[in-house]
């Protein structure tokens, strides 16, 4: 039978524990599952305050968390979630016995945490969870915060879709693993044909509605490995690794008919909406720049060809 508890911690209350009989904890010994140097309930917090402040990335924070806890309690796992964030991450394996916090501080909500081990939990290794939690609280929402600060500086604010920026470190990224491994790298340059006229006639709120459309019916177009950029405006880049030229042309055809067949509406009007798409390979020694720059010419090619067409 799984042992299972659960409990909301408010770390504000937590932080008022850590200050209560001081001279108990430090006495406190959690007997260890594995045959390592006893280490007191203070001594592991000390050691904590200082581990947890060395990282701004959450997974690398959780995973000192864990390994910690691990040595001093014989935890098995530990999954952290925070759905809003959309963080999942878990460190070990399951085990039979459960014990689970929902976090919050100063009314804040920082995510659900969750540790299992072989052996039932006893009432001091809660007690002790409970106050080492309270050493989590600064270093968790800082690499909250950091996580959120990331997003806002990669993704475009209107589409959730990475920005410039984000491509720029992606397509770099990318050029130096194909030359690397020797494998080919494509990238799709895409424009919406007159998007200017949705906006002249019906407004930009339309207009921003219309681009997230266009992201969406992209994305369903898209392999899980593609990523998909807003260079700005109404200008889209697919960035297709370990892509060939003859594959990424079918997925460009695959974009181009499904923004065609869009069923796209202003207050009960049929907006009928088409994109012109510049396919760019890699070649041997070639930078990034000249990639990106090839397929804008391409996509320009699409575009003075008649629009509604692709380009390579």
């Amino acid at each position: 039978m799984t042992l299972s508890t659960s409990n909301t911690i408010d770390f504000d209350s937590a932080r008022l524990r850590l200050n209560h009989d001081e001279k108990a904890r430090s006495s406190l010994i959690v007997p260890p599952s594995k045959p390592i140097r006893h280490m007191t309930l203070m001594g592991l917090q000390q050691r904590l305050t200082q581990q947890l402040q060395t990282s701004l990335e959450i997974d690398r924070v959780l995973d000192m968390f864990f390994n910690a806890l691990q040595e001093f309690i014989g935890l098995n796992s530990l999954e952290f979630r925070h759905d809003a964030h959309s963080v999942q991450i878990q460190k070990g394996t399951s085990s039979m016995h459960r014990c689970s916090y929902r976090m919050t501080h100063a009314g804040d909500f920082l995510g659900e945490i969750q540790f299992t081990r072989a052996k039932r939990f006893s009432e001091h290794q809660l007690q002790s969870l409970e106050t080492l939690l309270g050493n989590l609280l600064y270093p968790l929402r800082n690499a909250l915060m950091y996580r959120e600060a990331l997003r806002f500086a990669l993704n475009d604010s209107l589409t959730g879709i990475g920005n410039r920026m984000s491509l720029d470190q992606a397509l770099s990224r990318e050029v130096k693993c194909a030359a690397r491994h020797h494998t080919p790298l494509s990238l799709l340059i895409m424009d919406i044909d007159h998007f200017k006229q949705i906006n002249d006639k019906y407004g930009h709120a339309y207009g921003d509605a219309a681009l997230k459309a266009i992201v969406s019916c992209t994305r369903n177009c898209l392999r899980d490995v593609d990523e998909l950029f807003r260079m700005g405006g109404e200008e889209f880049v697919v960035l297709l690794a370990n892509t060939d030229n003859h594959a990424a042309r079918f997925i460009a055809e695959r974009i181009r008919r499904s923004i065609e067949q869009m069923q796209f509406e202003i207050d009960g009007d049929a907006i009928p909406m088409t994109a012109s798409l510049g396919i760019a390979t890699l070649k041997a020694g070639e930078k990034e720049e000249s990639l990106l720059e090839r397929g804008d010419k391409l996509m320009y090619t699409a575009k003075r060809a008649g629009r509604n067409r692709i380009a390579c």
